[in-house]
């Protein structure tokens, strides 16, 4: 069987659009607000940190002991706060810091860029550069040079994702792309509401209120973990309401207190 031109171009789209638009939307910020790089690194160092190492040190231990996804409405609680919490976090302690030295908007964009940028290019835009390769090397019948000294559980799970590779409609690759355009949108925007909670005085409950929203967004792709969603799209377009929710809600942020913040 081969994959289809569509679905490798789809595949190709969406690894450009993951890592490619983090760099041009830093570059928009730089020229605009005079961004520097040193948010955007800590965004990068936050996310890491907090929520591939910490978060998931946190779950390995719990779902040792819990059989979570047996219970579906306790999962999907304890998933989408231990996100907001851990990665909010990483945001407010990441401010706290940058405080010393950064200030204006640009820092909190910087930031939210660096964040949702390296999730992007991490979880979506290197795992299509790596789908893409497979489906290239399939289509060529040159497979076994991959497959060929493989055996076990790795022979398994490459044979798997051969698998998917060939059952997966083009779309979902797309689709794969385009909702990283929604997480950026929203990670940006948490970026903005967590960076007033720290620069500007009286504001620290958009601390806990981030953490929050944060959990209300993911409610539905948690749900589609355990079942209780199964249409993919439905999730995409409730994904959708909540970049445009966040972005709302960071703007009417930023246009009430962005006075008070010292640009530089």
């Amino acid at each position: 069987m081969q994959v289809s031109i569509f679905s490798i171009i789809c595949m190709a789209i969406s690894a450009i659009i993951s890592i490619g638009l983090p760099i041009v939307l830093f570059i928009i910020l730089y020229k605009k607000y005079n961004a520097k790089i040193i948010p955007m690194i800590m965004g990068i160092a936050g996310f890491i940190l907090f929520a591939l190492i910490f978060e998931r040190s946190i779950h390995s231990i719990v779902f040792k002991k819990f059989t979570l996804k047996e219970k579906p409405l306790i999962y999907i609680i304890y998933g989408i706060f231990m996100a907001g919490i851990f990665e909010e976090t990483a945001r407010f302690i990441s401010f706290k810091i940058l405080k010393k030295k950064y200030n204006g908007i640009g820092t909190g964009l910087a930031y939210g860029i660096g964040h949702g940028g390296v999730e992007a290019a991490l979880f979506v835009g290197l795992s299509m550069i790596n789908t893409m390769i497979l489906a290239i090397i399939l289509n060529a019948g040159n497979i076994e040079t991959i497959t060929g000294k493989l055996q076990g559980e790795v022979f398994e799970q490459i044979n798997t994702q051969i698998t998917a590779i060939l059952t997966t409609s083009p779309y979902l690759f797309l689709a794969s792309g385009i909702e990283r355009i929604f997480a950026i949108c929203i990670q940006l925007s948490l970026s903005i509401i967590v960076f007033y909670s720290v620069y500007e005085k009286n504001k620290l409950w958009l601390y806990p209120f981030s953490i929050i929203l944060h959990a209300i967004i993911d409610i539905p792709a948690a749900a589609m973990q355990v079942g209780v969603i199964k249409n993919m799209f439905l999730v995409e377009i409730l994904l959708f309401i909540g970049a445009i929710l966040s972005i709302i809600i960071a703007k009417f942020t930023h246009e009430k207190l962005k006075q008070n913040i010292i640009k530089t």
